[in-house]
């Protein structure tokens, strides 16, 4: 199999947290301008996916996170980059806000939004995978967080 053949996803997380009926969300510039999404990242060589996550919701809004529940695996392309992406979307409850935090370069603010706000502006997304897992956490979707095992 040559290189050029090697396929390769990009791993990444992503924060869902609800509070008072509001999900927690980044505003972020991207190479398509301003979009909405749930705080996400790459996953990142020697840490687990929960690491990840609770990483990434702190570098992207200044809030510590605890994930309890898995919402889902999801997959989604971008075909003009050639990019697939496999996202694990954990359920987080905040257990401290740092104001102060620096966010990540590109990050704009951290936001929260109802679902019909959300859904308002779909444009605004970053990819379709923001409001299905709106949607999928309103339905009630639940995995347990050893759904995914690390060895």
């Amino acid at each position: 199999m040559s290189e050029e053949s090697i396929w390769l996803p990009h791993v990444v997380v992503a924060a869902i947290v609800e509070q008072d009926g509001k999900f927690l969300l980044v505003e972020e510039e991207t190479a398509d301008g301003m979009r909405l999404n749930q705080p996400a990242g790459h996953w990142e060589r020697n840490e687990t996916l929960l690491q990840a996550v609770v990483r990434e919701a702190l570098e992207e809004t200044g809030h510590h996170v605890e994930p309890f529940a898995l919402l889902g695996s999801y997959t989604t392309s971008n075909p003009a980059r050639e990019i697939t992406y496999l996202r694990f979307a954990y359920i987080c409850k905040v257990t401290r806000v740092d104001p102060g935090y620096k966010l990540d370069k590109g990050i704009v603010r951290a936001l929260w939004l109802s679902p019909d706000e959300i859904a308002a502006s779909p444009i605004r997304h970053r990819s379709p995978l923001v409001m299905r897992c709106v949607n999928d956490y309103m339905s009630g979707r639940r995995f347990p967080l050893d759904f995914v095992v690390h060895s």
